[in-house]
């Protein structure tokens, strides 16, 4: 089975996975070996993670502090001497085979430089442009997350060039452009709402400029109207006058543009610099969010249904609020063990699959999780008694149509008080309990191996 750290073999930033106790290197990516001039893993085995990526005796502080739980991140930024370069880092502990190991991420976020620039013969513009650019990236880094880092991003720019409006689109599989970051100097812009997709005509039209010209500088939409009357007539509904906007490249495809609304005259060279340089770092912040996204779907939610996992579980009952009704349904599947045996793993895959089914249309809009190999869980926060009870009476029919059986233990509270160890134990032992009159019931059929 691949190991989770597999996943990032070529993915083009460091990773690197060392012994959580003893510091000794597991694994480097393609990136990381290349960087650190190896050629294999085999090259990297028994040396010390801090040896080899910062060049020291001593292990860096990061490594031997407070270190974050399973399923959780600790996130960083590091001046790496050995590289010279400055480094925004993920950490996250897995356990693989028993062994718990460091995995670490790490996003350059050194700033090159812009050679032969006009602003390179603007000296104090320059040092002016560079503190506002590091200032931003450095308050952009401290936050807990790539999202965030994102949008508070944008709003320092909004605030520091005088925009109206600072905004990310980003391509979607059919070829358009969603406006998935934005910031607005008359509102806060918590980023909660659907993103807004642009019209057909609009997406074509900044793909087609991006593939002519390396970024878009429109002085006046209403002259835009004379060549562009589809697009202008857009872009004056959302009340912009002018606009400047930068593509984001990968792989030599534009994955996206940044930009600004009516920008003001006197802030365009720091506009123009600024955003210059800003594609590479929102490419990495992109990078490590879609990573975490990733690390947190194999770390939240299990992979062959889709729904939470222990993990997720624990991190909801956190949550809920004390006063709340709650309703808890414990569900083991029956006979999971005997179609592993006989049918072959495929096909107790599928029966587990099934059961989920049963739940899904039962319980949809509530709380689902699987405990274990046979064992779901659902959560039903501020669900009424005889509510609880109805859903239960169609998951029994829904298993009996979907050919997976499962035994149910149910239980109702009118509030949850917080002692949830509790409430589940009773909720597993009624689930026993219907296993065991079941098994009274039909004393032919055979006993899944460890069951009580």
């Amino acid at each position: 089975m691949a190991k989770i750290w597999e996943f990032y073999e070529n993915l083009d930033e460091i990773v690197y996975v060392s012994d959580a106790d003893s510091f000794e290197l597991i694994y480097m990516n393609k990136k990381a070996l290349e960087i650190y001039g190896f050629s294999s893993i085999e090259e990297i085995s028994g040396k010390k993670c801090y040896e080899v990526l910062h060049n020291s005796k001593y292990p860096c502080t990061n490594s031997i502090g407070e270190q974050p739980k399973p399923g959780y991140f600790k996130e960083w930024q590091d001046y790496n001497p050995a590289l010279d370069k400055d480094y925004a880092v993920k950490c996250t502990i897995v356990t693989e085979e028993g062994r718990r190991c460091r995995m670490i991420i790490a996003v350059d976020m050194t700033v090159e430089g812009h050679e032969g620039s006009a602003y390179d013969r603007q000296d104090d513009s320059m040092m002016s442009y560079s503190f506002m650019l590091h200032e931003g990236l450095r308050i952009a880094l401290a936050a807990s997350s790539p999202e965030k880092s994102i949008r508070i991003l944008l709003g320092y720019l909004g605030q520091m060039l005088g925009c109206e409006e600072v905004y990310i689109y980003e391509a979607d599989s059919d070829g358009g452009f969603l406006n998935t970051y934005n910031w607005r100097e008359e509102e806060t812009g918590t980023g909660k709402n659907p993103p807004q997709k642009l019209p057909e005509k609009v997406s074509d039209f900044m793909r087609q400029s991006f593939q002519e010209q390396e970024y878009i500088h429109i002085k006046s939409v209403q002259k835009l109207g004379e060549l562009e009357p589809e697009v202008c007539e857009f872009m004056q509904s959302k009340g912009i006058l002018a606009m400047i906007a930068f593509p984001l490249v990968k792989n030599e495809s534009v994955i996206g543009f940044y930009g600004v609304n009516n920008p003001q005259e006197e802030f365009l060279q720091h506009i123009m610099f600024m955003f210059q340089v800003m594609g590479d770092f929102i490419n990495s912040l992109f990078s490590t969010r879609d990573l975490v996204k990733r690390l947190e779907t194999i770390s939240f939610y299990d992979q062959l249904t889709g729904i939470g996992n222990r993990h997720a579980m624990n991190e909801y009952v956190r949550e809920i609020q004390a006063d709340s009704s709650i309703g808890v349904v414990y569900c083991d599947v029956m006979g999971l063990k005997r179609i592993n045996d006989n049918e072959g793993h495929q096909a107790g895959d599928a029966l587990i699959k099934r059961a989920c089914d049963c739940l899904k249309q039962a319980f949809g809009e509530y709380d689902l999780f699987r405990m274990g190999g046979d064992e779901f869980l659902v959560m039903c926060a501020g669900i009424t008694e005889q509510e609880l009870h109805e859903r239960t009476e169609e998951l029994v029919k829904k298993m009996r149509k979907n050919a997976a059986l499962m035994a149910i233990g149910s239980i109702w509270r009118p509030c949850s008080d917080g002692d949830f160890k509790k409430l589940l134990a009773e909720a597993d032992d009624r689930m026993y309990e219907n296993k065991r009159a079941y098994y009274a019931a039909h004393p032919g059929e055979e006993r899944r191996s460890g069951g009580r």
